[in-house]
């Protein structure tokens, strides 16, 4: 049995935020993806459009002093929804991180249209993003 497509788009995003590939992610995205990361920290919050969303990547690296990575372990869709079980790490200063955390996408047709993040250790990205 073969992956449904949306799995291999999660995957090429994943590939895509690895390489710093922003035109890949656009291509993947809807025009206005939403983008909602948690937590009380410098990125928390919600994001609309490509642009917005590109600036809190560029903050996640510039605070990670371009370390920050996030490797899928499983990942999951359908025709609407897709879930990924991630390790996200990094290191700042004296500070690393490594966590587990669930991602949550809703597409609309082919492209992703809203993201939402569950991280297993919020406290400890919070610390991290501090």
């Amino acid at each position: 049995m073969s992956d449904h497509p949306h799995v291999t788009r999660l995957l090429e995003a994943y590939e895509a935020f690895g390489k710093g590939d922003l035109d890949r992610l656009t291509e993947l995205w809807s025009p206005d993806i939403q983008w909602h990361e948690p937590g009380r920290n410098q990125v928390s919050g919600d994001y609309a459009g490509p642009p917005a969303v590109f600036e809190v990547f560029g903050r996640i690296m510039e605070h990670s002093q371009g370390s920050f990575r996030i490797e899928p372990l499983r990942v999951f869709a359908d025709d609407t929804d897709g879930v990924a079980v991630v390790r996200m790490s990094g290191h700042t200063g004296d500070r690393d991180l490594d966590v587990l955390a669930t991602h949550v996408v809703r597409f609309e047709g082919d492209c992703m249209a809203e993201f939402w993040a569950a991280n297993t250790d919020q406290a400890a990205v919070d610390a991290f993003f501090a």
